[in-house]
């Protein structure tokens, strides 16, 4: 029976019906696979063809100025360990949502990622008749999946009117740190499910007339461990954001609103003119990277990264494809946005840090990615953990870069080796030396090391890949507010990828606990059993770090009683093991929260950048340098470096370490085989069955889900379900129990 079409009029009943009972607005994925800028308004081309550049020029010096003090007041006031230590960025944004100005400091992917909640507001709630946008209104979100990289992570936007017209928007963004979820401090790594990742609040309206909904605000406070962190730094940020508004309207008084809009689309213009101009001096062609994160910060299993870059004329093209499926139980998935807004750091601080900060730059890119992978998960999945897999893609981009980069000649940065990638930190919850509630992280994660770069070494410790001028934060203060200590952090010694330049190298650092009844802690890291960073051009990759951690003891107890046993690196507590009746252990550096007596300790390691370069062209004179300052130990001179020296006065012999090189180079050629024979006894045709795989392996079609038997087709991927590791280790009692009994 063929269905009677409906009259144009009752269609347009149906039509209208359907879309004012719409059931859900859950995340736009139309809207957020779209990184490019909205097509340039008539309104934007008249004032553009009424602005002289020169008043541009000097309205974006205001416009920057204006968000860097606001970025600076943010800081002074915040009330979060992130935005006291730099976690944190403020910005102005298109009309059409696109960001174009930012402050100089801060975690440059949170504006970058922006974009996609302003539009959301834009599309559903401008003309909604219960929401609207009108001059004082304050919006809210949190939720990664309308555009972020997690939820601990908090923006508070702000529309711009300008004689009832909406100009631009401004916004202020804090890595917020606790949020309520399952485990404290806003990162849990046993999220199973989006609903224990905590508060999750799409883009929506807290306040009007520049006032904060009390009743909204008190609901956000009910949903955290930390209350009064969430009403303090919601008005800091609205705060900071209503300065920015301020500077904007003097600014305005003083050029006219048509230099603002201006202003704001032709930065985006001029950025992504000149991002296409450079594109085109690299070499046209194809390159190829892969990386390895070796767990889910649960399990021990290796999940690959992989990157094919081709740059043709104008354009670069970012295809992930044959990278991991997602994971339908654990947070290590990202958002695509996340992966986009991570590629734009890279080029607005490594690549090319002279070009206004703005997501133009990312206007001649492409990015194919498989749906349901680690990089472009469903909205089903949790995420609060998609820094194991964001970061990587950061590496393997690094890594293809800086292969055309090598062979551009005009560059505006130094080719370096990648940046050490892991935010290294302890994520700590429970109760204070005042009796209060608390969950967030410590600041370490920003003490990153760099990369090798192509006429010098690394720097030690000197800021994360997300933000280059964030701090690593004072312990005294951080011990003023909570019960946290740390009895060393010391650059480690060997902690070092090794190279013709060297990469920056990690400290280490030794938690414990004072005058808490009760104190946990987390630690959210890969790379203790596989690098996370890698060398370039013959450099070595980083090292691999655990956890290591010293219970049964109170180290103040045994500092007081016997000091002369304290130890102050993980080295040495480690190997001589000072203090007896204590149970030393090492642990993968996934660590779920776990509640710890006072004085236990935690001890954990900043990684390296990677090594750049031959370590046998390393100039001797280097080699003895890092061994006067105890960064390398004699045995890395003498069997990595290949240098020869007196052992009191360091003096170099250069003949016999010419000669110790020479030697070592011809026994790398009688260590060496052709690449077939590589092949033939290295490369197998499917992954190991004693290693838990996920990825592309030989055959480009086929993605492998942690064995030989399950796979996947390449753009057929479903998310991966993973057994709980307490049922895995129960199974494995029970047959050794049955193996025991039948013995």
């Amino acid at each position: 029976m063929t269905a009677k079409k409906l009259s144009e009029h009752d269609q347009e009943l149906v039509d209208k019906f359907l879309k004012d009972t719409q059931l859900f607005y859950g995340p736009d994925p139309e809207m957020m696979e779209d990184h490019t800028l909205s097509p340039i308004t008539e309104r934007e081309k008249a004032a553009i063809a009424n602005v002289s550049t020169d008043i541009i020029s000097v309205v974006r010096n205001k416009l920057e100025a204006a968000t860097n003090e606001a970025f600076e007041m943010l800081e002074q006031i915040g009330a979060a360990p992130g935005a006291k230590w730099g976690d944190l960025i403020t910005g102005i944004n298109t009309r059409s949502g696109d960001l174009s100005i930012v402050s100089s400091g801060g975690v440059l992917i949170f504006a970058t990622s922006s974009q996609y909640a302003i539009k959301y507001i834009l599309k559903h709630w401008m003309d909604d008749s219960t929401v609207g946008i009108e001059p004082g209104d304050i919006f809210f979100y949190n939720d990664a999946r309308y555009g972020g990289i997690h939820n601990p992570d908090h923006f508070i936007i702000l529309p711009y009117f300008h004689n009832d017209e909406i100009v631009s928007w401004i916004i202020t963004v804090v890595h917020e740190g606790e949020n309520g979820a399952i485990e404290p401090g806003g990162m849990p790594s046993a999220a199973e499910q989006v609903y224990d990742q905590g508060l999750m609040v799409s883009p929506m309206k807290i306040g009007r007339n520049y006032e904060l909904h009390r009743d909204i605000v008190t609901f956000f406070q009910n949903s955290v461990r930390e209350p009064k962190l969430m009403i303090t730094d919601l008005k800091a940020k609205l705060y900071a954001a209503i300065r920015i508004q301020k500077r904007m309207e003097e600014t305005v008084s003083e050029y006219g609103i048509d230099a603002l809009i201006a202003t704001l689309r032709k930065t985006l213009d001029d950025t992504d003119k000149e991002t296409r101009r450079r594109l085109k001096e690299w070499p046209d062609g194809t390159v190829r990277a892969q990386s390895m994160a070796d767990g889910t910060l649960r399990e021990n299993i290796l999940i690959k990264t992989q990157l094919k870059m081709t740059k043709k004329d104008d354009k670069l093209i970012f295809d992930f494809r044959g990278s991991a499926p997602a994971f339908a139980n654990r947070p290590n998935n990202s958002v695509l946005a996340a992966i986009k807004g991570m590629i734009s750091q890279m080029f607005l601080s490594f690549i090319w840090p002279d070009i206004p900060r703005n997501q133009a730059v990312l206007n001649p890119v492409e990015f194919i990615v498989d749906n349901n992978s680690i990089y472009n998960a469903s909205y089903d999945v949790p995420n609060s953990q998609g820094m194991m897999t964001l970061f990587p893609s950061f590496t393997v981009s690094q890594m293809c870069v800086t292969k055309f980069l090598y062979n551009t000649p005009e560059r505006y940065t130094k080719v370096l080796a990648p940046w050490y990638n892991m935010i290294t930190t302890c994520i700590y919850g429970g109760v204070t030396q005042y009796g209060e509630i608390v969950g967030n992280l410590a600041a370490d994660l920003n003490g990153m090391s760099g990369g090798a770069r192509e006429d010098m070494d690394g720097e030690h410790s000197i800021a994360p890949i997300f933000a280059p001028m964030a701090e690593q934060g004072e312990q005294e203060l951080v011990e003023e507010e909570v019960p946290l200590m740390q009895l060393a952090r010391n650059i480690m010694k060997d902690n070092q990828a090794f190279g013709k330049y060297r990469g920056g190298q990690g400290y280490e650092m030794i938690y414990t606990h004072k005058n808490s009844p009760m104190w946990g802690y987390m630690f959210t890291t890969i790379g203790s059993k596989y690098p996370t960073v890698y060398g370039i051009f013959g450099g070595y990759a980083c090292p691999t770090y655990p956890l290591s951690k010293v219970k049964g003891i109170n180290i103040f107890e045994e500092m007081k009683n016997n000091p002369d046993l304290m130890e102050f690196t993980i080295k040495d507590i480690m190997n001589k093991r000072p203090f007896k009746n204590a149970t030393y252990s090492t642990h993968h550096k996934g660590l779920q929260l776990e509640i710890a007596p006072e004085g236990e300790l935690y001890m954990i390691t900043q990684g390296a950048g990677g090594g750049y370069g031959d370590v046998l062209e390393r100039d001797p004179e280097l080699v003895i340098k890092d061994l006067e300052e105890n960064l390398i130990s004699e045995y890395v001179a003498k069997n990595i470096y290949f240098v020869v020296y007196d052992e009191e006065s360091f003096a170099i012999d250069y003949d016999r370490t010419e000669k110790n090189r020479s030697e070592e180079r011809e026994a790398r050629k009688k260590r060496g085989m052709s690449y077939d024979q590589f092949i033939k006894e290295y490369v197998t045709e499917e992954p190991e069955l004693s290693i838990p795989f996920y990825g592309q392996w030989k055959d480009e079609t086929i993605v492998y889900a942690g064995s030989k038997e399950q796979k996947m087709k390449s753009g057929q991927l479903d998310p991966i379900m993973m057994p709980d590791p307490k049922d895995v280790k129960i199974a494995e009692l029970q047959a050794q129990l049955k193996k025991e009994k039948e013995i």
